[in-house]
This record gives structure tokens, sequence and C-alpha cells, in this order.
């Protein structure tokens, strides 16, 4: 047989067509397809028949295993039950790339390869397939991975189903291989993401702060804390809320009373709290003991990163009744300037700890 091919525009895709093709990798069919570093050969992980298809069609052996590609960050989680903060921050600052990381698998005793391509086409077979997708490159073991459809299709004419034409790869080299699954991040296949990058990335510490809208209180305390480190590299500082629905701008006096400080939250746009983020933190600072119970009902393994802001102010009036940061929003602008006070006073201490 021969292959179907058809043309995708990268920067216009017909979804239809993409539709047609993630059927194809759901019946147990083959599908070549762009990523931004090379061509892939995509087929369903959970189907034998498809995946003996692919170990025949690359000539691979049955002791080489297949990576697998997801179309959102947090669907990791689906694969791996690891949480170290090393893993999520090297993902979350290089997803959707060039990089493949090697995890421990939920199945005992195993590993496995995840990625996720930065390719509008990719991300679409991806997510339209609703399985899990084996994606190696469209090559035989031995030969260079293809950086253009034509170039896949000259071994493979006639083995696979379908050769989606995207156009050349971006990158043209294969995808960066780190395994995270030893503490420190080992490259297995160099790229574009370097030894020295995935070090850099794992070893800068994330401080986030958390209250409800990310205007006020977790806006003061992200843009101090920042404004207390001078801008050190080694330090991300980050904000955001358990009931953010908008990119919103920080409140109007939140802006006002750090400006008396010297310090230009205008830029600010509010975040919502998220599970890679709460996994990526070595240190999550919320506001009340309500903010504290959402973070853990949402990711319970961070229990012992989450401290409530309170905790770093060595008198609380008032005791453990008093440990929430009240929220100003809506309230006279006197209440900011204390809320903001109270926030200073703990940003102190918690700066000696980064």
């Amino acid at each position: 047989m021969k292959t179907e091919t058809i043309k995708i525009d990268p920067q216009y895709p017909d979804l239809n067509q993409i539709a047609y093709c993630a059927k194809a990798i759901r019946k147990g069919g083959l599908v070549i397809f762009p990523t931004e570093t090379v061509y892939g050969i995509a087929a369903d992980f959970s189907n034998p028949q498809a995946m003996k298809r692919l170990r025949d069609v690359k000539r691979r052996n049955e002791e080489k295993p297949f990576s697998i590609l997801i179309s959102q960050i947090a669907l990791i989680s689906n694969y791996t039950y690891m949480t170290d903060p090393k893993l999520f921050k090297l993902i979350d600052a290089c997803w959707p790339g060039p990089l493949t990381v090697v995890v421990s698998s939920k199945e005992e005793g195993k590993t496995i390869g995840v990625r996720m391509p930065d390719h509008p086409i990719a991300l679409r077979l991806v997510q339209d397939a609703q399985c899990t997708i084996a994606a190696p490159s469209a090559n035989m073991e031995g030969k260079e991975p293809p950086t253009t459809c034509a170039e896949a299709l000259r071994d493979l004419n006639g083995l696979v189903d379908i050769a989606i034409d995207g156009g050349p790869a971006r990158i043209g080299t294969s995808s960066s291989v780190i395994d995270m699954t030893k503490g420190a991040p080992e490259v297995l296949r160099g790229g574009a993401i370097t030894q020295q990058d995935a070090e850099r990335i794992i070893n800068k510490k994330t401080v986030l702060f958390i209250c409800t809208g990310n205007s006020c209180r977790s806006v003061m305390a992200e843009y101090l804390l920042k404004s207390v480190l001078h801008g050190r590299e080694d330090v991300e500082v980050l904000s955001a809320g358990t009931s953010v629905f908008l990119q919103s701008a920080a409140s109007s006096e939140t802006i006002s009373v750090l400006a008396e400080e010297g310090i230009n939250a205008a830029g600010h746009l509010a975040r919502p709290m998220n599970t890679i983020l709460l996994k990526k933190a070595d240190l999550i600072i919320v506001m009340t003991r309500g903010h504290r119970n959402q973070v853990l009902e949402r990711v319970p393994e961070v229990e012992k990163r989450v401290y409530l802001l309170k905790e770093f102010i060595d008198r609380v009036p008032g005791g453990e009744e008093n440990i929430d940061v009240p929220d100003p929003i809506g309230k006279p602008r006197y209440l900011y300037k204390e809320c903001l006070k109270e926030i200073k006073e703990a940003i102190h201490k918690i700066q000696g700890l980064v």
C-alpha cells in the first residue's frame, strides 16, 4: 500500500484533517507527523498490535522502550508518581519544547520517557487521539531522524498509514533526553537543552505566595520579596490565587501602597493556582488556613512545604486565632497599609531562607 499524505499548514491547521489522522491512530494505524524537533511516528501505546507494527517498522529491538507524548504539562502525573520539585521545575521551564524527561513509571520497576512537543499539529494530534501516544522519530534504527515529511517517506512510504506534511521541522535535531529518576538530572541524549541548562533550572529556588484572587495579599508578598532579593537569579518568586478565573490586574490600592515603597506592580496579572506551580515550589506561603486546606486538597504531597505567612512573624497579636492575614479587598486603604506592614515583617525572615 502507498502511504496517504496530507498537507497541513502548521500556522492555520485544518482541525478536521488532524481529527481524521487521530482516528486512524485510535484504530491501530501509524501516522507520521511533524514536531518542532524532527518528524515522528505516532501509534497507540496501549494497542499491542499497533506497538508491534511500530517496532517492526522502526526495526527496533524489544529492549529499547518508546517515549510518549502528552498535550498538557499536568498530564505527566498520569504516568508517574514522582513529586520531586526538580522534575516540575524542569518541565515547567522547558515544556512545550525539545525535552524528553525519563521518569519512574507507575508500572513498578520501570521508567518512561515523556515529552510535550512545541508544535500545533503535534499537540492537536495527541489531544484528539484520546489515547497514549508512542512517538519515536520517523526513521529506521541507525538512520538520521527526518526533518521533513519527504525524508520520512523515503524509507517508510507504504509502511505507515498516513503522513502529515507540516513543512520542515523548526529545530531539526532530536529532543534532549534527561533522566530525572536519580535526583539529579542526567543527560542521556544531547540536544537543545544541555546539562548546564537543566542544572541551572532545577537549582533555582522557587517561592510561591498564595491568596484568593492574586490581586492584593500575595501580590504584595511577591513584589516585596523580589524587591529585597535585588534581582537574584537563583530564586524565582511567584504568586497565584485559589479563585482566579481572569487575568486581571492587581487592585489599584495594592499598586498604590507598593508604589509608596518604590515598587512597581502595575504590570501584574493574576495567575490561577495550579498543580504544576504547587509541585515545583520549594516554599509555598499562604495567607490563611483556608488557603492551606485548598492547596493540600489539590496536591497533598506538598504538605511539608506549605506555611502560613504569619508563621514568619515573631509575635502574632492574638496568637493562633489571629494567624490568618485578612483580605483587604474592597476595604479602606488603611487596611491595605496594615496588610502590607504585616507582610513586610514576614518577608525579612523569608528572605533569610532563600
